[in-house]
């Protein structure tokens, strides 16, 4: 009998500004892990150095880190067909975010001339630059560069509103998908050593938050915001960026430094957020935010702004506890509401435990994504 020839890996070429561990690099790794060995991933990061969420990719996926050209610049056409045909011997294509909008727009001036592959574009948020409004001039580069895209996935009703109505996207263009995680992994109590740096000793409270440092998610008010609850409290921010000096000095400035700590970014949420004993959310902008879905998987209430979908994202008996957006002081007062009532917490975790099983686990987000790469492909199953 003939032997049969392994049909050959499909190359997915990955076009992010930064691939750091964040909520959409992370998303893009836990999709990559779950999809398998069947397919070649190629990861582009616009800043070479900025590739820590490779970590926690499988080593049995294989994956390649090639030479590309600058995803920034003028926008220039030898620039963008330079963009082009590096995209070339693919078989999808995927960008994300602001960052990877050139390329974007390269496709869409390439794609018939070079027979480009398929590309699918994902938005998941903003930076602090459009943290408070939207930059007309992108939302129009945005409108032409998508017009060849053979989708456009958004994990918030936030985003899906901006894509429909600021980006004049038509409604079979662009798909709602809830970030996702495996729940059941969640709510196990750690040891007090699990994490590294900080041990948490008898009579402690935590309260904790998971986030990349980075200016929008305003890290130095959620220092301001704990500052006033009792010594026997704790805040720990898991995560790595920029403003860990600013968050440190923000601390120090207020006396509460030997209370604040960071322990740098954690490859796996599920094994120490059992840690924590309240979370919190501090950002400027945020659209479907991964951490709260992992906080409430863990069994915590979620003390935090009003941004982008939180509302809709926690339980009813959680919503309380929410501040409008920009308000310091009534962060403050929800933060000291909940770490006041050791009751109260635990029903509104109850409560978020429930409804992250029933809405967020991810088999659901993963088999959304497959159907839309599929579907980009012409294929009935991906990969």
């Amino acid at each position: 009998m003939k032997k049969r020839t392994p049909a050959p890996r499909l190359r997915v070429l990955h076009l992010h500004s930064s691939f750091d561990p964040g909520g959409k690099e992370m998303r893009a790794v836990q999709l990559m892990n779950a999809f398998g060995p069947d397919l070649a991933h190629a990861i582009v990061s616009a800043v070479p150095e900025a590739l820590g969420a490779a970590r926690a990719i499988d080593p049995a996926i294989p994956v390649d880190y090639p030479e590309f050209p600058a995803l920034t610049g003028k926008p220039f056409p030898r620039r963008l067909q330079g963009l082009a045909q590096a995209m070339v011997g693919y078989d999808l294509v995927l960008t994300y975010n602001w960052g990877a909008m050139d390329a974007v727009l390269a496709h869409t001036a390439f794609a018939e001339v070079l027979k480009l592959p398929p590309l699918i574009h994902h938005e998941d948020g903003f930076n602090q630059d459009e943290a408070a409004r939207l930059k007309w001039h992108r939302n129009l580069f945005r409108r032409i560069a998508l017009f060849r895209a053979q989708g456009l996935v958004v994990p918030s009703q936030r985003l899906e509103h901006i894509a429909r109505t600021a980006w004049k996207q038509p409604a079979a263009m662009v798909r709602r998908i809830p970030n996702g995680i495996p729940v059941f992994a969640y709510g196990r109590k750690p040891r007090p050593d699990a994490l590294p740096r900080v041990i948490k000793h008898p009579g402690e409270l935590w309260l904790g938050t998971l986030a990349g440092l980075r200016a929008v998610k305003n890290l130095p008010r959620l220092v301001r915001a704990f500052a006033p609850l009792p010594e026997q409290w704790q805040l720990v921010i898991l995560g790595e960026g920029p403003e860990r000096e600013a968050i440190r000095a923000e601390a120090v400035r207020l006396g509460v430094g030997h209370r604040v700590h960071l322990p740098g970014h954690v490859a796996h949420p599920a094994e120490v957020m059992g840690l924590f004993d309240l979370f919190a959310l501090s950002s400027d902008s945020e659209q479907f935010p991964i951490s709260v879905v992992e906080a409430m998987a863990t069994g915590l209430a979620v003390a935090a702004p009003r941004v982008g979908d939180v509302e809709a994202m926690v339980a009813a008996e959680n919503r309380r506890f929410l501040a409008p957006s920009g308000d310091e002081a009534a962060l403050a007062a929800v933060l000291a509401a909940l770490a006041g009532d050791a009751d109260q917490r635990a029903a509104v975790g109850r409560a978020n435990r429930a409804r992250a099983e029933a809405e967020y686990d991810e088999a659901k987000m993963i088999a959304a994504y497959r159907n839309v790469y599929a579907g980009a492909l012409g294929r009935t199953s991906f990969p």
